[in-house]
């Protein structure tokens, strides 16, 4: 019989990674990043969409995941934080079912790289990613607003409290 890890509840907070750090840093994120949107351009649903995406599009987004996965504030510091991430999504008119596609890709991108599959790992991921696209879609909608500020979102391990890690 295998063994259910046990969760690290009330485990010391020093001894608990970042989910920047648990995912291998921003080289790690800008692989994904760059070979997931790789694979967006070949999609058919999701191509026209990124079509005028800039080239370095990628680095933006992995600096963006890295801020509020516990990493560096790049993002904030040199393209304007939560809000300018907003910004960059209104008006764009964008479809639950792109939505879906783009969860889907980046799921499927994250497996291809060895991106962590521990469930802790993987349900703080999903977790951040279906809040975060579904916010995506909400502000693409007309008739929104554009934000003069918005707080940076910080993603953490939530209910598992970390990933499991063998005491010894």
């Amino acid at each position: 019989m295998t063994r259910v890890p046990d969760l690290i509840c009330g485990m010391d907070s020093e001894r608990v990674p970042t989910l920047y750090d648990w995912v291998g840093g921003s080289a790690a994120l800008e692989a994904l990043f760059q070979r997931f949107y790789e694979h967006v351009r070949a999609d058919a649903l999701l191509a026209p969409i990124f079509a005028a995406m800039d080239p370095q599009h990628h680095v933006h987004v992995a600096a963006f995941v890295a801020e509020v996965f516990g990493g560096p504030p790049a993002y904030s510091s040199e393209y304007g934080g939560h809000a300018a991430m907003i910004r960059k999504h209104l008006a764009r008119h964008l479809s639950e079912a792109a939505r879906k596609r783009w969860m889907a890709l980046l799921l499927e991108t994250a497996d291809e790289l060895g991106v962590p599959t521990d469930p802790e790992f993987r349900s703080a991921l999903v977790g951040y990613l279906e809040w975060g696209s579904r916010l995506a879609v909400i502000n693409s909608q007309p008739g929104v607003a554009e934000p003069s500020q918005s707080p940076m979102p910080v993603w953490n391990w939530g209910a598992p409290g970390g990933p499991y890690i063998e005491n010894k």
